[in-house]
């Protein structure tokens, strides 16, 4: 544990990794209407909530999938306006994105002391980093990354992967994305029946 959070904070600084004791479900890149409302029944079955990391662009889109996470009362973060990669723009443009989500956020009651902030593909560069950390974003990275998005890991080998890697603290990274629809879908309540066994604490950042 304290390797990881040593390596982290010096490769790695302006990010959280893991958080408290609880485990924290992260699903990045909605909302979208083919998957986030069957994703918020399961949640809601289970009494479970999470964390949504959102695209602006489809915040505007699909305004009323949004609603659906907000009135639920699961906690949204940014995610970019347009699911930039931060090392292939400049440090003023990248803001400037990151600023057009947090607006439509705000617009639509997502006001917090220090506002959830996942750069897509966990890509930014040290000084986009550090800027979005001085104007005071909780910048969230993850410890468990379950691949859900790729086409040929299976809801069985997510399973394996978060049994292995979970710890207190955890960060888990899924997607509300029609990459990877079916496969989070299927395997997200086997991963809370897991946690809740094993007795941890699921909670939302």
């Amino acid at each position: 544990m304290v390797i990881f959070k040593n390596l982290t904070q010096r490769f790695f600084p302006y990010g959280v990794f893991r958080k408290g004791k609880a485990v924290y479900l992260t699903f990045d890149d909605g909302p979208i209407p083919e998957v986030t409302p069957r994703l918020l029944e399961i949640l809601d079955r289970y009494g479970v909530k999470a964390t949504f990391f959102m695209v602006g662009e489809n915040i505007d889109k699909h305004p009323e999938v949004f609603e659906q996470v907000f009135k639920a009362g699961h906690s949204i973060g940014n995610h970019t306006y347009n699911h930039l990669k931060g090392w292939d723009y400049s440090l003023q443009d990248y803001i400037d994105n990151v600023t057009k989500c947090q607006e439509r956020l705000e617009e639509k009651g997502v006001k917090y002391e220090r506002p959830l902030f996942r750069p897509p593909y966990g890509k930014a560069t040290l000084a986009q980093r550090k800027a979005l950390h001085q104007k005071g974003y909780e910048i969230v990275f993850w410890d468990v990354l379950t691949q859900d998005y790729n086409p040929t890991k299976t809801p069985a080998f997510m399973l394996r992967r978060i049994q292995r890697q979970t710890r207190p603290g955890s960060i888990i990274n899924f997607h509300d994305s029609l990459k990877s629809n079916e496969r989070m879908l299927e395997v997200i309540p086997q991963v809370i029946e897991w946690l809740q066994k094993e007795g941890y604490e699921l909670a939302a950042l």
